[in-house]
């Protein structure tokens, strides 16, 4: 799947080894707290290091972080 620059998308498409600025972390109030601690935020830049099958490792402020779809899912980049 092709995304224009400029138009947000899910994390989970994401291609590897680029960055991205979060745009929206979506969820309900317990999801978005828990990305929330672990450095999902506005304006905060992610990199994908790895992906199968949706499932993620990413770099988040100097840490790897693994998501599972779901979650990544509700990450706008």
């Amino acid at each position: 799947m092709k995304f224009r620059k400029g138009v947000l998308m899910p994390l989970i498409f994401a291609e590897t080894g680029k960055a991205y600025t979060i745009a929206r972390v979506g969820g309900n109030a317990e999801t978005k707290k828990h990305l929330e601690d672990m450095g999902f935020v506005t304006g905060a830049v992610v990199t994908v290091i790895s992906s199968l099958n949706g499932n993620l490792i990413v770099n988040i402020k100097d840490s790897r972080v693994a998501l599972d779809r779901s979650l990544a899912g509700k990450i706008t980049v």
